[in-house]
């Protein structure tokens, strides 16, 4: 979605105030405070999320095919055709329609980003508050912590944090900042905890600068459907001049046929090639599902999330807070050398080692809390948790250091005593740690012999409504993946009872060394466990590369680069900032139970947006070659604008916006165009068969030019139906409903309303010519559909003949 953009020397306008230099612990005062906000040192984001109300309007109004149909109805108005500028009425309704929608889409994202804003801790008055991110001004002290954005640009003034600039830089690795090292806006906390000052705010900051970090690459671009439309529309739009310019040529010089009848064919002509309605459908369409998402409480980022929701065919899944519930328990702990380390001295330890380290994950905060009291040991130094060790320690003098971690990590090939009590408990689904002693820890690495002390035995309970949540992915065709960085075997336990397909499908992440195993294993194993944040990403882009288009669910902020890369990122609003702000989907009541209807929303969506699509390609590919055959064929173009306007109210217009509201949950294959395509051909083609048809009778019977006009209404009008019949089937009551609906609309406008629409009387001959014509207009119209289906299904066993010789090739070369 587009942003307002706000002008460069904006920032130069301010007023200038004297630094504050406010310190940690007291920040700015109120007063201080409202001055800077004032005077426009505030930390509002360049850029608007959503278009401006203007910024609708005139999209909607002042487009390039708009233009088209004032100068049309211009011209006709200039040789006293007031009756066919009636197509203006239709043009009008679109552009209503599209604005009063994507205003109301727009008031919903607005309260549900408003509602979902970032907050970050502020102190100010010696207080901490939270308030929005755009409510911070230069300088104000901020305190920030693991899984927090990054608001603005600064330095640290007390503490220290891991933090990761992926975002920004590109480059993942931590990196720790203490006081007085700077930070980067749109990069986010790992671990740890600090105050830092915001110096560099709203257009002064580094994000504004370089474009927000999630938005560091401009973003996916347009989806593959908006991208097909603008081919087609271009293709269009070019392609009307030299048609419209030729077409006039021949009936007023070369045919003779007059001025007025000469500029009623041209226009006609160039309206039936113009969809104009089909611009209006998509965003009507994509703008009525914003506001059904909303309902479920998911805020939309992005428009084209939603036709990515209907082509994912791969879920990729955390299990904390996606497949279980984010709270998680201290079920026991285990003492490993009662005689050495009593539980007395163990609980000493875990009470002490909260008290020195801040709990920045949910384990560290089970722990905490279950051991909240403990010796107040003073400590030297602190080494915070961070995805890459998988360890956090604290060193305390007299006693070494303290680790609290996943055993692989803190204990490497020793870990094989500890084998079976681990995999005793990871075969339960619980989360297993390690607590011991060394000689010291500093930042990635434990010095001296490591003693195991105890283990640590931590669960989450399953979601209640995940076995229900993933039983709908797998009716639908949908493969999950579970990512973890628990234990495989605990993962695949849980995976287990939530009922993931092939959850005894595991592989531990720390034996995939390259890409070309990440690639193998994606295609083989349901749970992969010890996954680091880097190898999600690349679990991801194999998918990917294997022609999956991948969603990704998360919380945390070691699924941020995951979410990123991902087709679809999903993200918990309950999770880490960063998660959210490079999420294309926010779950604001972090349900992961709300994603089938998400999904579904999606699919219904698109699939009717390509059904629809397909009865506006019918009009356009008729009147595309009939205009082509017209000029080269000396024949006289048959129809008047008022005459399309008819047919395309009743055959397109409503028929395709009831179309586009249906429920439709199909996965959705393949390219939009060639889908399109596939719908509108047999019945474009079969209405210019007809049409040819009729012009060569009314030649050969010497009908008037109006016989042929009022013939070739009647069949466009039947096949027109017709069209609808396949697009609708299967058929239901409100289909048939329609179906009936439309049919008659058509009969009594021709019947009652003939002359309003250029409709004359037809001879015994004419007669003869339409009843002939129009028992040739189903079958013609069976057959194209029954060879389109057959080219279909050749070129579907080709592509699967290619996928798995492709397939077969690379298992050769595994072997």
């Amino acid at each position: 979605m587009k942003r307002r953009h706000q002008a460069p020397e904006e920032p130069a306008a301010r007023r200038e105030i004297p630094l504050c230099r406010p310190t940690a612990d007291r920040g700015l005062t109120a007063a201080q405070a409202r001055e800077l906000a004032e005077n426009g040192w505030d930390n509002c984001p360049v850029e608007s999320p959503t278009k401006s109300d203007k910024q609708i309007i005139r999209e909607n109004l002042l487009t390039y095919f708009n233009l088209i149909f004032v100068v049309l109805a211009a011209c006709l108005l200039l040789v006293g055709d007031w009756k066919d500028t009636t197509f203006l009425l239709i043009v009008a309704a679109n552009a209503a329609i599209g604005i009063v929608q994507q205003l109301r889409s727009k008031r919903t994202i607005d309260k549900l980003s408003l509602l979902s804003a970032s907050k970050v801790r502020t102190v100010r008055d010696g207080a901490v508050t939270e308030l929005p991110t755009a409510q911070l001004v230069r300088e104000d002290v901020v305190e920030l912590t693991a899984g927090c954005q990054i608001p603005a640009d600064g330095p640290v003034l007390t503490g220290q944090v891991q933090v990761n600039e992926a975002l920004i830089t590109g480059e993942a690795d931590a990196v720790t900042k203490q006081p007085g090292d700077r930070l980067l806006s749109g990069s986010f906390v790992i671990s740890g905890k600090c105050r830092a000052r915001m110096d560099q705010v709203g257009a002064d900051s580094y994000a504004s600068r370089l474009t927000l970090a999630a938005k560091k690459d401009a973003g996916p671009g347009k989806s593959e459907m908006m991208r097909s439309l603008d081919r087609l529309i271009r293709f269009i739009g070019v392609a009307l001049i030299p048609i419209g310019a030729a077409l006039f040529y021949n009936q007023y010089v070369v045919q003779d046929l007059g001025l007025r009848q000469s500029v009623s064919s041209m226009v006609a002509a160039l309206i039936g090639m113009i969809p104009e309605g089909l611009f209006l459908l998509t965003s009507v369409a994509l703008a009525v599902s914003v506001v059904r998402l909303a309902q479920n409480r998911t805020l939309i980022h992005e428009m084209n999330a939603i036709e990515t929701l209907a082509r994912v065919d791969v879920l990729c899944v955390d299990k904390t807070g996606t497949v279980t519930s984010p709270k998680m328990e201290v079920r026991e702990v285990l003492p490993l050398d009662p005689e050495a380390f009593p539980e007395t001295e163990i609980a000493d330890v875990l009470g002490a080692f909260y008290r020195c380290m801040e709990p920045d994950n949910d384990t560290a905060r089970a722990v905490a809390e279950k051991f909240s009291y403990g010796p107040a040991w003073p400590h030297r130094e602190t080494v915070p948790f961070s995805s890459a060790t998988k360890w956090s320690a604290v060193n305390f003098p007299g006693r070494g250091a303290y680790v609290i971690g996943a055993p692989e990590y803190v204990l490497g090939s020793d870990v094989q005593a500890l084998r079976e009590h681990i995999e005793t408990y990871a075969r339960q689904g619980c989360r297993v740690l390690l607590l011991a002693q060394c000689d010291g820890a500093e930042e990635g690495k434990l010095h001296g012999l490591v003693l195991p002390m105890a283990i640590i035995v931590l669960e989450n309970p399953i979601r209640p409504a995940a076995p229900k949540v993933f039983a709908y992915f797998r009716d639908q065709g949908v493969e999950v993946k579970v990512i973890s960085g628990d234990n495989p075997v605990t993962v695949s336990a849980v995976a287990a009872q939530a009922g993931i397909q092939g959850a005894e499908r595991y592989v531990d992440a720390q034996e995939l060394k390259t890409d070309q195993d990440i690639a193998r294993a994606v295609r083989e194993y349901t749970v992969f466990g010890r996954v680091v944040p880097n190898q999600k990403r690349k679990i991801v882009r194999a998918l990917q590369s294997q022609g999956h288009t991948v969603a990704m669910t998360g919380d945390g902020v070691n699924d941020v680069l995951a979410l990123k890369d991902a087709d679809c990122g999903v993200a918990m609003a309950s999770g880490a900032d960063a998660a959210c702000q490079v999420a294309q989907l926010v779950l604001l009541d972090s349900d992961f139970a709300a994603m089938p209807k998400v999904v579904a929303e999606g699919r219904r969506v698109i699939n009717n947006i390509q059904r629809a699509s397909a009865l506006y390609l019918v009009k356009n590919i008729l009147s595309f070659f009939l205009a082509l055959i017209t000029l080269f064929a000396a024949f006289p173009y048959p129809l008047v604008p008022i005459q399309l306007t008819l047919i395309s109210t009743l055959t397109i217009g409503i028929p395709s916006f009831f179309l586009a509201l249906e429920p439709n949950h199909d996965l959705v294959r393949g390219k939009f165009l060639h889908n399109v395509f596939r719908r509108a051909f047999p019945g474009g083609l079969t209405a210019i068969i007809v049409i040819l048809f009729a012009e060569l009778f009314v030649y050969t019977f010497h009908l008037t030019l109006g016989e042929l006009s009022t013939i070739c209404v009647i069949l466009m009008a039947i096949n027109g139906i017709l069209v609808i019949y396949y697009a609708v089937r299967p058929l239901d009551v409100k289909r048939w409903v329609l179906l009936i609906a439309m049919a008659v609309g058509l009969l009594i406008a021709m019947i009652f309303y003939g002359e309003v629409f250029s409709l004359t009387a037809l001879s015994f001959a004419a007669w003869l010519v339409l009843i002939v014509l129009a028992l040739l207009v189903v079958p013609i119209q069976m057959g194209f559909e029954w060879l389109f289906d057959r080219c279909s299904e050749a070129l579907s066993r080709r592509r699967e003949r290619r996928r798995a010789r492709r397939s077969g090739s690379g298992r050769h070369r595994r072997r």
